[in-house]
């Protein structure tokens, strides 16, 4: 594997994460978000991810990952007393997202330390590569 294919394979890691942050930065600013265009609350988002492979005369291999699709959360969402709120149904019940901020805080951490996973590997390749110059001197 070159030092190119691993920099771009962590890279592909990193532009995924970035996507996951963006959809995440998206889901706890709709937290209370009870009226979208299509009707009914903001439902929840999140990215699917898939590994992207490449044949070599050496077989299949890893060459990172990509984002296939944004799904929506299909989990039911939650019901809080609100009579006085416009969106309230007959029974004075609003349907909220089904966005809960604490998961949200828990997969921005995880998404912030796989990116700088990432970026260490491609600061390494880089090392690497660098050394790999000054041994052929």
């Amino acid at each position: 594997m070159s030092v190119f294919s691993i920099i771009d394979t962590s890279a592909s890691g990193m532009t995924a994460q970035q996507l996951r942050v963006d959809i995440i930065s998206n889901n706890i600013a709709n937290a209370d978000t009870t009226r979208t265009k299509t009707g009914g609350p903001y439902r929840r988002e999140i990215p699917i991810f898939a590994e992207r492979l490449a044949k070599t005369t050496h077989g299949t291999v890893g060459r990172g990952v990509e984002v296939v699709k944004i799904a929506r959360d299909q989990s039911p969402f939650q019901k809080v007393y609100d009579p006085s709120n416009p969106d309230a149904g007959k029974d004075g019940y609003v349907k909220m997202p089904n966005v809960n901020v604490l998961r949200e805080m828990v997969d921005l951490i995880s998404a912030q330390r796989t990116y700088e996973a990432n970026a260490t590997v491609i600061s390494n390749a880089k090392a690497m590569a660098s050394s790999a110059v000054q041994i052929g001197r």
